[in-house]
């Protein structure tokens, strides 16, 4: 004898604000990011999504602290650069480096727009050159911590720069890890058939690890 099929667990929404009509009510791009249904059960992506920024804004605190410890430490220091230490230097080298991450969002977001149009080869193809972008501006910060006239023990100039620099190249080859993964993972049949959190999830990490460098690139190479 068969037995009956389960009925799926309902959860209500027992919070005083209607959050479905709040949520209604930001823009489809912002909305994408918050759980749907007041959290049913079924809002899987809806749910991810929204812990994926609760995790980024907890990086972001992270973050924050370091570039105020920055401008206090710059803004106090009697002094700064040590005698005969130039200090980083906006290159011609340094700026293609930051041009090629930065635009590295925009071929990240093609992607994933082309996996919602269901477009895998070119999915595929402009997710591995996020990839490549990525990894090159790794390796171009890698070449320029070796021409560097300065270490980490040179001053608060050495201190300070290597480790906001080095924090965020930890979080750029993580991003560049997790694209390796699901570049992989496209290749399994019918892996998208029930959504692509895992593209959405890495697509938004990449976005803050752009607008991050951004801030970083005008703390240490603008000012």
């Amino acid at each position: 004898m068969s037995s009956s099929p389960q009925p799926k667990p309902i959860h209500v929404d027992e919070s005083p604000i209607d959050l479905e009509r709040l949520r209604q009510k930001f823009p489809p791009w912002l909305r994408r990011f918050l759980p749907s249904g007041g959290g049913s059960h079924e809002d899987h992506h809806g749910k991810g999504m929204f812990g994926v920024v609760v995790f980024l804004l907890s990086e972001s605190i992270i973050f924050l602290s370091f570039f105020f410890t920055y401008i206090v430490l710059r803004l106090t220091a009697s002094e700064w650069l040590p005698p005969g230490i130039t200090g980083p230097e906006r290159s011609t080298f340094v700026i293609l480096n930051t041009i090629i991450l930065l635009s590295s969002s925009v071929v990240i977001q093609l992607a994933e727009r082309s996996l919602s149009r269901h477009h895998l080869v070119k999915f595929r193809w402009l997710w591995l050159m996020t990839i490549l972008m990525g990894s090159y501006f790794l390796i171009g910060q890698g070449i320029e911590w070796s021409q560097l006239d300065f270490g980490l023990r040179t001053g608060l100039i050495g201190a300070t720069f290597y480790i906001l620099t080095g924090f965020h190249g930890l979080h750029v080859l993580s991003g560049v890890i997790l694209q390796v993964i699901i570049l992989g993972r496209s290749f399994i049949r019918g892996n998208y058939n029930s959504g692509h959190f895992g593209v959405s999830a890495t697509t938004l990490f990449w976005h803050f690890v752009d607008g991050i460098w951004v801030i970083l690139f005008s703390l240490l190479y603008i000012w």
